[in-house]
């Protein structure tokens, strides 16, 4: 028998639109609607997906990029509520009415709080959606078009969730660096590295990794990019894959001019079965875990490890009773190679296991949908362990730069006992508890860099970034390169990882130069 309180996942809906023409009609809290009436169909429930829609009772929608960041503002407008927008579509009447901070890792977050408050018997039925548009964004103001996305939709202001911190601190905000394709490509070359490796050798990894994405994304129909990119291709910079931030052309970092909206919904057997969804869309959350590594990077002890998502994996692990091997696919987050990396190597995956290690095709093939992507990839495991009954399959969630994590191991095949979890805020103590690396805010003197990155403009590179050690005290620095377009120039094509240099104050920042 199955503990009527076992919180289950019962319905999944995704859309990509590529074609369609931006309007009014669709904002974006209407392909939130549109994505969650999916799912309530996909439910087949015996009382039908409308009727279904009446009953959810919690509701939580990812913030939109739009309201997060000033590249991405619209200016067409917005729910003053983005819940109770989607609610008011759907005929529900919630008694939470979630709106998240930003974070890739909210969606399997939400999945882990709601499968607790249902098996605590606090929630019957949860819907989690999101969306993008920037794709019809773009496009409508590129043709002039005049959109009106502004609505209130009454119910006041909803309840945020989530971390609400910038991912960066003062000292590198000052340096210039609080953007993912800054810190991600600094994390880049940390890992190469760790490995060993030069910048050749590296890039050719990197692109037979993401190859297995770009392979997964051409068998795809709900993938953005489908051309099924080759390892060549992918590592060889050309006019369609120019550099963005050294060492990341184009075609490794995620794609967020897209218009995608996923929605997953969560209950209890019980409630399933009083509403007649069958068996067959059940999939049940067999282990779960969150957990945040150092919030600042240049605070970080390593730069190519994650105690977080080494912890996460163990804990959902344990928590289902399995080991790693008995995992049959994965899908690890992939806003970019250094994400997946990581994974691979803190969950104990080698580079040529072959398992599949995304099953959308990943942020950059299948589409980066800001904080919703892995809604995506959790309705896309649900389709993958629902087509073969007694699979199980893992999901990891990673929020600004690698920073905020989250796991979720699902299978068709039924929990065992009473749902329980353990208490996210041990494993957290725990890597609270793990060093730090002193920065020092005013470095002189010498020092060797531990990693960099380029940033490109549109045909050239524009600024240098180290992260360094002191010779003086071994505490790290950040700094960054003087107007010296020589230095740029030698940075792309001299290895810099171990590199002596002096830094200095000039102009209230710290600038290197090699020694």
């Amino acid at each position: 028998m199955i503990d009527p309180r076992t919180p289950i996942l019962v319905g999944a809906g995704q859309i990509t639109d590529t074609v369609g023409k931006p309007s009014s009609d669709r904002s974006r809290v209407a392909f939130c609607a549109e994505a969650a009436n999916a799912a309530l169909e996909d439910t087949k429930a015996a009382i039908g997906g409308h009727a279904l829609g009446h009953h959810v009772d919690a509701i939580a929608v990812m913030e939109f990029f739009s309201d997060i960041s000033p590249r991405f503002a619209s200016p067409y407008g917005r729910s003053s509520n983005p819940p109770q927008s989607v609610a008011n579509r759907l005929h529900a009447n919630p008694k939470q009415l979630l709106y998240t901070h930003s974070g890739g890792n909210m969606p399997q977050y939400l999945v882990n709080r709601f499968a607790e408050q249902i098996a605590n018997g606090e929630t019957e039925l949860a819907l989690i959606c999101g969306a993008e548009l920037l794709r019809s964004t773009q496009n409508a103001r590129r043709a002039g078009l005049k959109i009106d996305w502004n609505e209130d939709p009454g119910g006041g202001e909803p309840t945020r969730i989530g971390d609400p911190r910038f991912g960066f601190s003062e000292e590198e905000a000052r340096h210039e660096l609080r953007a993912a394709i800054h810190f991600y490509p600094l994390l880049e070359n940390a890992i190469r590295g760790g490995l060993k490796r030069d910048v050749d050798s590296h890039m050719k990894a990197m692109g037979r990794l993401f190859e297995r994405l770009a392979a997964v994304a051409k068998a795809n129909p709900l993938a953005t990019r489908r051309e099924g990119y080759s390892a060549e291709a992918l590592s060889t910079i050309s006019p369609d894959n120019r550099w963005i931030c050294f060492p990341y052309p184009r075609l490794m970092n995620a794609n967020a001019i897209i218009d995608q909206a996923a929605a997953v919904l969560v209950t209890s057997v019980e409630k399933a079965r009083e509403w007649g969804i069958p068996q067959d869309r059940w999939v049940f959350l067999h282990g779960c875990a969150d957990g945040t590594d150092t919030w600042i990077v240049s605070e970080r002890e390593k730069l190519d490890a994650s105690p977080a998502i080494r912890g996460c994996a163990r804990i959902a692990l344990d928590m289902a009773g399995k080991k790693v091997s008995d995992i049959d696919a994965f899908d690890l987050y992939s806003c970019f190679p250094s994400a997946v990396e990581v994974a691979m190597k803190e969950i104990g995956l080698a580079e040529d296991d072959p398992r599949p290690i995304s099953v959308t095709g990943g942020l950059p093939f299948f589409g980066g949908p800001g904080n919703n992507y892995v809604t995506h990839s959790i309705a896309e495991m649900m389709n993958v362990v629902r087509a073969r009954p007694g699979s199980f399959g893992m999901v990891t969630a990673n929020g600004n730069y690698l920073t905020k994590h989250s796991a979720g191991l699902y299978s068709t095949e039924p929990t065992k006992g009473a749902w329980k979890r353990e208490d996210p805020k041990k494993f957290q103590a725990e890597l609270d508890a793990l060093p730090k690396r002193r920065v020092e805010t005013i470095p002189a003197g010498t020092g060797t860099i531990e990693t960099y990155c380029v940033t490109y403009g549109k045909d050239a590179p524009e600024r240098g970034y180290i992260l360094g050690r002191l010779d003086s005290s071994g505490d790290r620095f950040v700094a960054m390169t003087p107007d010296d377009p020589a230095l740029l120039a030698d940075m792309l094509t001299r290895e810099q990882l171990g590199r002596k240099v002096s830094v200095s104050d000039v102009g209230g920042r710290n600038v290197f130069r090699p020694v």
